[in-house]
């Protein structure tokens, strides 16, 4: 809940950055403040994306070194809500009078980055602690004894969190109707008083929730092993061993480590290597956050927003979140496990459609007039205030493909960077995916030239087969490794013994 409660500041704060950065304060058709138009903004959308998805790494390093991810989660929360305060503040109407709002939405930006990037690095891991189950349990269940798998226990955490951050989504609903009938300040102040109440939640519940140590010697002495592990391979068959994990260093020696724990840092580095082939994945996703928009501005739009337009993406991963969880659970009573490098894959699959309907869709518009290939610029749009002729609910099918991309994809990858990373690096390798993020933002600062008419068309296509490819190059690459996921997963189970947790001042076993 608490969750929910930050990812509703966030959707609440980001849902009406792009109409207040590009349209004019004064224009006739759309809510805006700045008038820096699409491309600049696209542009500095993007540059946020790429500063927010960097910052986790060093909060990570902190977290897992010194502070603990309760610690780090509260502070980053902190630095949260000031930048929200802050773009709240500068967007008043005295405050864009007197040319505070640029310099205010940069000041924000950099505190919204850190705080949204804090909460990225630890918010995951921390809710995966909560979870202190270890292997297979049997437990009694609508009469019936059943085994209780860990991984799949994971997957259905992981899976509820994800619905109800999509729940917290729906805040740009109301913040995308406050901006147009109100003014963005009152979008703002939305994020403002729904982050509090997170921050409250979070501090009041302190003493219920498992809170693990930092294990800084434990970090650092996984740290100086990775030389001597960067070269084992995993191979073609079903065991660990013969899939070429082995506990000798590089030159043949052995270690002196326990064979479970250089296993286990390899077994991390795969799941880097999996993070790390997302970069595509990210660029396309963004799409929503900007281009996607203000292609709903070039649309008729019938009274509706043009960045609400965006809110169905939420809605479908409410819809569809628990349909694709009860798929797994229904394939699993027959012994087929969807393993997560597959579902990864097909995400891939899904956002390539996704962008190759952007991309059909854009053609239409263009096909359309009033204006064609200039959507809002001709003389016939009366001043921007009449688009061309095609109704922005066609865009409804792009935000439920890209929303089964999305829980197919980020699931699985928060999934796999808990289950996979070393105990007392959770938090680090975590960040890794916001960092590959990061690079995906910065491929699509480096697309902003041609984010605009009458280049859009291309941009989606180029994009879609992007995603596609790297589909069929992810599964080349990783798919073997589904079918020995239950022995990686249950890898560290042999060598963890009591977990030193502060829950209600108790120790805890943990995984």
């Amino acid at each position: 809940m608490a969750g929910a409660a930050e990812r509703f500041s966030y959707y609440a704060v980001t849902a009406p950055w792009q109409n207040y950065m590009a349209i004019h304060r004064n224009d006739k058709a759309l809510p805006g403040a700045l008038g820096l138009g699409q491309s600049k903004a696209t542009a500095i959308y993007n540059a946020y994306f790429f500063f927010s998805y960097l910052t986790p790494l060093p909060f990570a390093i902190v977290s897992d070194l010194y502070l603990g991810r309760a610690k780090t989660l509260l502070i980053s929360l902190g630095f949260y809500f000031a930048g929200c305060v802050v773009l709240f503040a500068t967007s008043l109407p005295v405050a864009l009078d007197r040319g505070a709002g640029l310099p205010g939405l940069a000041v924000a930006m950099v505190l919204i980055g850190l705080g949204v990037g804090g909460v990225k690095a630890t918010f995951s891991p921390y809710l995966g602690d909560q979870y202190a189950e270890k292997g297979e349990n049997v437990v009694e269940r609508k009469g019936q004894r059943v085994r209780a798998n860990r991984t799949m226990t994971l997957q259905l955490i992981f899976n509820i969190f994800y619905w109800f951050t999509n729940l917290g989504a729906l805040s740009s609903v109301a913040s995308t109707f406050l901006e147009k009938k109100v003014d963005f300040w009152a979008a703002y102040l939305l994020a403002v008083v729904s982050l509090a109440i997170s921050i409250v939640m979070f501090v009041g519940w302190q003493k219920q929730l498992v809170n693990v140590e930092p294990q800084g010697s434990t970090f650092l002495k996984t740290v100086k092993l990775l030389p001597s592990v960067t070269k084992g391979k995993f191979g073609d068959s079903g065991s660990l061993r013969a899939h070429g994990v082995t506990a000798s260093s590089q030159d043949g020696s052995s270690s002196g480590t326990p064979d479970t724990v250089i296993l286990e840092i390899r077994r991390g580095l795969l799941a880097c290597r999996v993070i790390f082939s997302f970069v595509i994945f990210y660029l396309c996703f963004n799409q929503i956050y900007n281009n996607l928009i203000s292609q709903a501005g070039q649309m008729r739009l019938d009274g509706v927003p043009n960045d609400l337009i965006q809110v169905l993406n939420g809605v479908a991963c409410i819809l569809l979140g628990p349909l694709i969880q009860a798929s797994y659970s229904y394939l699993s009573r027959y012994q087929i496990r969807v393993g997560p490098i597959l579902r990864i894959t097909w995400s891939f699959v899904f956002m390539g459609a996704g962008m190759a309907y952007s991309a059909g869709l854009q053609q239409l518009i263009y096909n359309t007039g009033p204006c064609f290939d200039f959507p809002l610029k001709c003389a016939t749009s009366d001043g921007g205030r009449i688009p061309n002729n095609i109704s922005v609910w066609v865009q409804t099918p792009v935000y439920f493909l890209l929303a089964v991309a999305e829980i197919l994809g980020f699931v699985s990858a928060s999934e796999y960077a808990y289950s996979k990373s070393p105990r007392d690096m959770r938090t680090v390798v975590q960040a890794l995916t916001q960092f590959t993020a990061a690079i995906g933002s910065g491929l699509g600062m480096a697309l902003s030239p041609v984010s605009k008419d009458p280049y859009l068309m291309i941009m989606y296509a180029c994009l879609a087969a992007a995603a596609v490819v790297s589909a069929a190059l992810f599964w080349w690459k990783f798919g073997k490794f589904d079918a020995i996921d239950e022995e990686l997963n249950n890898l560290e189970l042999e060598k963890e013994g009591p977990r030193r947790d502060t829950a209600a001042g108790n120790r805890s076993d943990g995984g």
